[in-house]
């Protein structure tokens, strides 16, 4: 087993024009001879909620795997996204496509109006699914979550659109900034019932939310930035009526851990189903 070491390791942030701000995702443009425990290993050793690794090149065209520092997911939003700005600034913006686990997912990078770089990656086909009650039971006592505090407008479900996200609302902006849950309790539900992560939201108006995202399952309390649970928060907002696509959503996210993220969501009409995320990434200074 090869590990990459130094320059082999980059180290962006996503969704953030700031390096202190966003959700930090390690990326490896060359992991071909590295195998899953080796994947593993580094992810492990650079920290972060992610890292996303290229095990193939065809032209413009990416195979990537992902992994937390304990195990491999399906699909990571914000890694994605620093990826493909790392590829860009190596061979030039324009259309990429990532080769997934969960799926085929194309990437656009573009030049914004300030001269830094903005991606847009589509999802996969999502869906959105019911969970059961006494999942969603214990997922509100681990997070120590009375239901009443929930905002009845948006009904708890399991969305999906790479991986899968248990979605809960807050009434208030209150509940939202009060995250304090039991870690070990929330990461057995979550294996349990196959969850990446837990979205929580509060909406400040028709198209401004507000969200957290703990993620106990791959060794990290809260993901800063998550394009992956952004693209299933839209397909959740349309598949319940609770926007009128064609729609432009932005999330907040990381603000409650000093690490503010701007995430845009593109919420196209049913008969197109998939969702888009929009946001730019920079390196991490040594």
């Amino acid at each position: 087993m090869t590990t990459p070491t130094g320059p082999g390791i980059l180290r962006y942030t996503a969704f953030s024009d700031d390096p202190a701000g966003g959700n930090p995702a390690g990326v490896v443009l060359d992991a071909s001879a590295l195998d899953a425990p080796g994947m593993l290993a580094v992810a492990a050793s650079v920290g972060y909620s992610e890292t996303a690794f290229v095990t193939a090149t065809d032209g413009r065209t990416l195979t990537v795997r992902y992994f937390s520092p304990k195990a491999e997911v399906s699909f990571c939003g914000h890694a994605t996204l620093a990826t493909a700005v790392a590829v860009a600034e190596r061979v030039g913006a324009g259309d990429l496509l990532f080769r997934t686990p969960a799926g085929d997912v194309p990437v656009t990078v573009s030049t914004g109006p300030d001269g830094t770089p903005l991606a847009t990656m589509t999802s996969v086909e999502p869906y959105v699914e019911d969970i059961a009650p006494d999942a969603l039971a214990e997922a509100l006592a681990a997070l120590d979550w009375p239901a009443a505090d929930l905002d009845p407008a948006f009904p708890p479900r399991v969305a999906y659109a790479g991986a899968r996200h248990l979605v809960l609302a807050a009434a208030t902006r209150e509940r939202l900034a009060d995250l304090d849950y039991d870690f070990d309790r929330l990461a057995a539900l979550m294996t349990a019932v196959d969850l990446t992560t837990v979205q929580l939201l509060w909406r400040e108006s028709p198209s401004v939310f507000y969200v957290r995202d703990p993620f106990p399952v791959g060794g990290v309390v809260e993901d800063p930035a998550t394009g992956a649970a952004a693209l299933a928060l839209g397909a959740y907002l349309r598949d319940l009526g609770l926007v009128a696509p064609p729609a432009t959503l932005t999330l907040h996210q990381g603000h409650d851990l000093g690490r503010p993220a701007t995430l845009t969501v593109t919420v196209p009409p049913p008969a197109t189903p998939y969702i888009q995320v929009t946001g730019t990434a920079v390196p991490i200074p040594a």
